[in-house]
Order: C-alpha cells, then sequence, then structure tokens
C-alpha cells in the first residue's frame, strides 16, 4: 500500500485491484442478490478511492482489509442514497394505460357552450359598471383588490358590486 501511496506505483495497484475488485463484488452481491451492475460500480468506486486515499491509510490503525472494506460500505451507502430516489415501484407502461381523456363529451361541452352564452348575455344586461367589475375579477381573474387600485375605486364599493352583480346574473340566466 505504501508504494501506492508514495510512488503512484501502478503494477501494485493492479496486484491488489485483482485480489480486492472480486471481494467487494462478492460483498455487494451478499447484501444485494442479482444487482450485477451495482457491484461492478462499486467494486470500481471502492478501488478508485483506494488509489485517490491510499496516502491516507494508516496501518497502525487498521487493516488493510477493514479499511477497504469500510471504504466498501461507505461507496455502497453513497450510491444508495445517490441512486435510490430514483427506483420505483411504479411500471409506466400501467400509466398510459389507465390515462382517461380529460376533454369534455360532446354533451358536456354542449353544456358548457349553452351556459357561456347564458353568461355572456347576461352579462350584457348588468350595468356596465357591474359587468365591468365582474369581468375584471372572474373572467380576468384580478382580486378585489387588484380591481379597486385598476378603476380607483373603494374595496368596499368593488365587493359590493361584485355580490350584487352576481344576484342579479343568476336571476338572469336561470329564468
Amino acid at each position: 500500500m505504501t508504494r501506492i501511496a508514495t510512488h503512484s506505483d501502478k503494477a501494485a495497484f493492479s496486484t491488489l485491484f485483482d485480489h480486492y475488485a472480486p471481494l467487494i463484488r462478492a460483498y455487494s452481491l451478499a447484501r444485494e442478490p442479482g444487482a450485477n451492475l451495482v457491484a461492478d460500480e462499486l467494486a470500481q468506486e471502492v478501488l478508485i478511492r483506494v488509489w485517490l486515499k491510499a496516502g491516507s491509510y494508516n496501518a497502525q490503525l487498521s487493516n488493510i482489509n477493514t479499511w477497504i472494506f469500510t471504504l466498501a460500505r461507505n461507496c455502497r451507502i453513497d450510491y444508495f442514497r445517490r441512486n435510490g430516489r430514483y427506483i420505483s415501484d411504479i411500471d409506466p407502461t400501467e400509466i398510459f394505460n389507465n390515462i382517461e381523456d380529460d376533454d369534455p363529451g360532446p354533451f358536456q361541452q354542449v353544456h358548457q357552450d349553452r351556459l357561456a352564452k347564458n353568461i355572456k348575455s347576461g352579462l350584457s344586461k348588468l350595468p356596465r359598471e357591474q359587468a365591468e367589475i365582474l369581468t375584471k375579477v372572474y373572467l380576468e381573474g384580478k382580486s378585489h383588490q387588484q380591481t379597486s387600485t385598476e378603476l380607483k375605486l373603494p374595496l368596499g364599493t368593488v365587493k359590493s358590486r361584485v355580490r350584487l352583480a352576481l344576484r342579479k346574473l343568476q336571476v338572469l340566466i336561470l329564468r
């Protein structure tokens, strides 16, 4: 290990790689059988870290096996934290099979068209001030406060006109 750390000895690393890659792979497969791609990726990631961190290994603090398998455990945890959030039990083919059409059917479309026509007719029969306020609030999506500011009217007046106009519109539409 010291040759790898001090001299970046590729031959020593190759020997270490040949010895530990199958062991790290087996370690990963023992915890998640059948996950061959994960095991290969883990072995590669661990041995890259061994190459990069060889200088931080201290033989007096731990055995080389302990150090490498601690790296393997940490790499495995990192891998699943990084990639685990993308794993899902949802089958994407089932999503498209169960999508319902959101478009209105012919009867609903006719009903919506009639309502729109009745509302337009009702708005045209309201006093101009009330129709203008309803248009701003409900068709343009503005708040009462925005309408008040835009029309330079007190907020209470806007709210009163909205209430009054809605009552009148209800009578006009339901006749």
